[in-house]
């Protein structure tokens, strides 16, 4: 704690941390091209820690020209294999072809709901979960409803994107408020 404010525990280890919990953590997010954004940054998150993820966010805005998902879905082959020679970003061939795929699934889910926000909302109908966590340690890694998305999800073209992928879209985007009781986001957010 850098300051008097009581916060979440995990993110008390760097200033970005800090900083990504304190402005966007759990805030709800309805614009599809940022709900997009964080989808990817949360399956690049795989097998890493969400700092290293936040540490390459803005050379991962400048490679995937900003998430925006029209663009992304006509990237070649060829310049895939450019942007995985990047030191800048999680180099792992499967997390970035899938931007791809990914991104032409959104734009079908899209053209089916009429934005990817309508469609995501839906599985909490529409209204973030606000739940009491006293410790940390209560926090689960996933959920009934980020299995139930992440089986819908994967059942139309999505890759990256399991359950506990799912859980913490869910927690970054708001759709489920997380902060312990605590932490003085818990009552901002609620």
């Amino acid at each position: 704690m850098i300051d008097n404010k009581k916060r979440c525990s995990w993110c008390e280890s760097s200033d970005i941390d800090r900083q990504y919990h304190d402005t966007e953590w759990g805030v709800p997010v309805y614009d599809d091209r940022l709900l997009f954004e964080m989808l990817i940054l949360e399956g690049a998150q795989a097998g890493v820690s969400w700092h290293v993820v936040l540490q390459k966010r803005a050379h991962y805005k400048k490679l995937f020209v900003n998430f925006e998902a029209a663009k992304l879905a006509r990237f070649t082959d060829a310049r895939l294999e450019k942007i995985l020679t990047d030191p800048g970003i999680i180099r792992n061939r499967l997390k970035v072809f899938s931007v791809r795929s990914n991104a032409v699934a959104f734009l079908q889910v899209q053209k089916e709901f009429g934005s990817f926000s309508e469609y995501i909302w839906g599985f909490v109908s529409g209204s973030p979960i606000v739940n009491r966590w006293k410790q940390p340690s209560q926090v689960p890694a996933k959920t009934a409803i980020s299995e139930a998305m992440s089986k819908d999800l994967k059942k139309r073209g999505f890759k990256f994107i399991g359950s506990t992928i799912c859980y913490a879209y869910m927690q970054g985007t708001g759709m489920v408020n997380d902060h312990v009781t605590t932490c003085f986001r818990y009552g901002e957010l609620t």
